[in-house]
Formats: C-alpha cells, sequence, structure tokens
C-alpha cells in the first residue's frame, strides 16, 4: 500500500522533503524570541515548505520546523500519499477488531496485518546515533520563545518517555509517549506540562505514592513515524513505541539511555534524560496555546536533567502552537480522516465526520448521518462523546444529514435554521469532563456539552409535513453550464 519509502529517522525525511522542493533553507539571520514564530505561521499559512533555519541567534544548530505544515507532509510522515489516507485508516480500523480469517486463503489475504504486527516490536540496538556526542546542558539547544508573553524558552516537539512505577526497562508495551510542553529553566532543569488525563501524569502519580523519583526520557527530532503516534490519541492498551513501527512500516529502534532505566529511539537527533523527584514543582508559564489565548501560570513537576547526548552535528526540531491555523490543526485534519473508519465501525450510521481546525481541531464536530429512525440524531451524539476520551472534551455535536457538505459552512447553517427547533433539538448536559484548557468552562475541568439534531425530522420527530426541497432538473443545469461558457467565455 506504501508509495514512499520508509523514513528511519528526521534526516531521512527531510532528505525527501528536499528532492521534492519541500524543504527551504533560511540563510537570513531569524532571532529565537517571536521573529521564528512570525515566519513559520507566515509560511504555513501560504502552504509553504518545511523550513531550515541556519542562522540565528542562540546555540550553533540547525532549526527545523514547520515540518508538518502540509497535510501532504504528514501523510508523507506515515509514508503515504494524501489520497491514501481513508485506506489506511481502514486498516488501522482493522488492526483494532481483526476478522478471525476463515482459512489458508483468508489468512494469507490478512497478511498486511500479521505484518504490522511484527513490525510492532521494537528492536534493540547496543550502539546508536543519538548516543555519538553529549551536550553541555540545555543552554546548548536553540529553543525558541514563541510568543511576546511567554514565560520563558520552550521545548515544542518533546516526544516525552515514561514508564509505571511497577514497570522494567525492558517492558516497552507499558511505555507512554506524549507530546508535552516543557519550559527551560536552565541548563540542568526542565518543567513538563502533562495535564492529569494524560499517561506520563499517571505514571507520576504511580511513582509519587511510591515516594520514589521517576525516570524521563525526551527525544527530540525523532522520526516522523515516532511523533505523529507520539501526537496521535490513542487507546490506553496502544503502545505508541509499538504504533510507531505500523506506521512506519519498519521496526523502532532503541537503546538503552545513559543515565536512567528507559529504553530511548536510537536516530533521534537529541535525547534528554533526567529524573523527576516527588513533589518538586515549580509555576509553569504563562505561554500561548492552541486556543488562541494564554495560559495561566500553574505547578508543574520539575526533570532534573542527568545527560544530554546527541547525534553528530544533530538538528533541533520545533514547532508553534496558536491559534489554528498552525501545525497541530494540520496534523489534526489528517488524524481527522485517519479516525473516522474507527468511528464508523462502531457507529455504522456516520457517513462523514468533521472536526473544523477554527475550533480547536476537537471542541466542535459535525457528523453526516445515514438517518434511518426517530432519535437517531441523538444515538449518534452520546455515542460520540462515550466512545474515544478525546470526544469528552467535544463540546459541540452538530448532526446533519447525509445530502449536505459537513465541510462547508454555508450548508451547516442552513441546516440549523431550516431543519433544527431550539426547543425541540437541543440536547443540553451539564457538568461533565471538559478540556482544562477551556476558560469558557464555568468549572475547571467541567463543562456543559451541546448537541443540536440539524436533520430532517421524520416519524414521531414531528407533527407537521415537512417541506419539500426545491430541485432544478439536471438537464436544464447542464444547459444552463452550456450557455454560460459562451456567454462567459
Amino acid at each position: 500500500m506504501r508509495r514512499l519509502p520508509v523514513f528511519p529517522d528526521l534526516r531521512a525525511f527531510l532528505a525527501d522533503l528536499g528532492e521534492r522542493g519541500e524543504l527551504a533553507r533560511v540563510a537570513s539571520p531569524v532571532s529565537l524570541r517571536h521573529e521564528m514564530t512570525a515566519v513559520q505561521l507566515a509560511v504555513l499559512r501560504r502552504g509553504g515548505p518545511a523550513l531550515r533555519f541556519e542562522a540565528h541567534d542562540g546555540p550553533r544548530m540547525p532549526v527545523i520546523a514547520n515540518l508538518f505544515g502540509t497535510k501532504a507532509r504528514v501523510a508523507a510522515g506515515l509514508g503515504l500519499e494524501i489520497d491514501q489516507i481513508p485506506a489506511f485508516g481502514a486498516f488501522l480500523a482493522s488492526l483494532r477488531s481483526p476478522a478471525p480469517p476463515a482459512g489458508l486463503r483468508d489468512a494469507l489475504s490478512h497478511w498486511p496485518a500479521l505484518r504490522a504486527a511484527l513490525r510492532a516490536r521494537p528492536r534493540i540496538l547496543r550502539h546508536a546515533p543519538v548516543q555519538a556526542a553529549e551536550l553541555p546542558g540545555l543552554h546548548a539547544l536553540p529553543v525558541q520563545v514563541p510568543w511576546p508573553e511567554d514565560g520563558g524558552p520552550l521545548i515544542t516537539w518533546p516526544v516525552v518517555m515514561t514508564r509505571p512505577q511497577d514497570s522494567a526497562a525492558a517492558d516497552l508495551s507499558r511505555y507512554n509517549l506524549g507530546v508535552y510542553r516543557a519550559q527551560v529553566l536552565g541548563p540542568d532543569r526542565l518543567i513538563l506540562r502533562w495535564l492529569a488525563h494524560r499517561g506520563g501524569a499517571a505514571h507520576h502519580r504511580g511513582w509519587l505514592r511510591a515516594g520514589e523519583p521517576m525516570p524521563v526520557a525526551i527525544a527530540l527530532g525523532a522520526d516522523p513515524a515516532l511523533l505523529l503516534a507520539a501526537a496521535l490519541p490513542l487507546p490506553e492498551t496502544v503502545s505508541e513505541l509499538g504504533f510507531s513501527g505500523v506506521l512506519r512500516g519498519a521496526r523502532t529502534e532503541l537503546v538503552p539511555a545513559r543515565s536512567v532505566p528507559l529504553m530511548v529511539p536510537a536516530r533521534a537527533e537529541i535525547v534528554v534524560e533526567g529524573w523527576v523527584h516527588p513533589g518538586e514543582t515549580a509555576p509553569e508559564g504563562p505561554f500561548g496555546d492552541h486556543t488562541g489565548y494564554y495560559n495561566a501560570v500553574e505547578p508543574f513537576p520539575v526533570l532534573r536533567v542527568s545527560a544530554i547526548t546527541c547525534r553528530d552535528n544533530p538538528l533541533y526540531l520545533s514547532t508553534v502552537t496558536g491559534r489554528p491555523p498552525d501545525e497541530p490543526s494540520v496534523i489534526g485534519e489528517v488524524f481527522n480522516e485517519l479516525a473516522l473508519p474507527v468511528i464508523r465501525a462502531q457507529i455504522p450510521e456516520v457517513q462523514d465526520l468533521w472536526l473544523p481546525a477554527a475550533a480547536c481541531s476537537y471542541r466542535m464536530a459535525v457528523v453526516r448521518i445515514d438517518k434511518r429512525y426517530p432519535g437517531q440524531a441523538r444515538r449518534v451524539m452520546m455515542a460520540l462523546w462515550g466512545m474515544l476520551p478525546q470526544f469528552s472534551y467535544t463540546k459541540m455535536i452538530v448532526v446533519v444529514d447525509g445530502d449536505l457538505d459537513i465541510r462547508n459552512w454555508d450548508d451547516i447553517a442552513w441546516a440549523i435554521s431550516t431543519r433544527m427547533d431550539p426547543g425541540r433539538d437541543v440536547m443540553l448536559l451539564d457538568r461533565t469532563p471538559m478540556d482544562y484548557l477551556d476558560f469558557a468552562s464555568p468549572l475547571e475541568g467541567l463543562a456543559g456539552k451541546i448537541g443540536i439534531d440539524a436533520t430532517t425530522k421524520i416519524g414521531t420527530e414531528t407533527s407537521r409535513d415537512w417541506g419539500r426541497e426545491m430541485h432544478l432538473d439536471p438537464a436544464h443545469e447542464a444547459r444552463a453550464e452550456a450557455l454560460l461558457a459562451e456567454i462567459l467565455p
């Protein structure tokens, strides 16, 4: 199914982007404070290439940015062309609930799934490129200060690796990988901002209960498959390390860390190792976030750095988070398409689902269904809210019929204004789980939800005759197009 090569590391991916004219070198000096942010966002909003900043006012290390600034590059990071995303999503859905093979012929047809399962097992190396050299401290990294009111330098593309307190370094299936904000406090300390519902925070609670320091490793500049696996909202039972092998099309290569009992990506550009000690926190922020607002200052755990290993001539990968469009919202658009087959497997009447980037990529969902019975739209709303943890943070769901384009705001507005009655078709919930970052919530972590049934009402849903839609004869529309070609050449 893959048309693109396997990318074992960031360098291979960048080389491929360069060959396709998707990587630009920025030779002019650019400041790490705010100015680099402006350049990244300007290029992203024009659909421009990935960037390699050669000259800046920080340590001498190239900065890579806007890596996934287009949907095509996100797909390429998965080893796919953009038109292959729906089929790959269906394949991933089949891995979650594979049907038992009915005989040898059927078993052979499942070979791609079997091969993916084999690739999910990481390969352990004794020596690795990421341990070719060491850096003296975090001050050797060209870390951006993205926004004018940010509290300090912020590492924005860290793949943070943790494991439970009752596990061993070799228990790779129990590792959690997450992309968490990491504020640099000094040459040997940084703050890890993991929210309570994230896997890293869950592991931290276990080490706290045991009263023991927690080992942490942070991979900077990992290969695209590992980056995307860490960012995906995977079920808690799915290993990001294993899943990255499925995405990459090749087994993940790991090596024992130098100073902490963890395995780390062998081909990352940089690995920061350290310990989070019980009760040690520091005020984090404020920082600009994906909502378009600055977060409040709050205490989060401190990582004491014990080693920083790197490749020869390492690259530093960075990104910017802000009001969409930004790089995370572009990634979210592709993840939306990947998740659709999984959603349809659980809720078959769903024809399409859109998480608008302008709504922070998950705060609002528009769903198109094949409606067959009264109350079906409400059933779909409740199923979505309870299906995956990330949908518990979706505070508005709009359900429409199968005749509309859910990515067309005019269609959505027309359905809401002509197929929805506020007294009958609005479902309100109160005190449900909500994104901690939602300032509109009356309580931190708790908020209401609204479901809008903008479908045509059938059966017992209405006592009135429903209006008939107006449509022209297709032959007349074709004739009009022909005449327009003559009138307006």
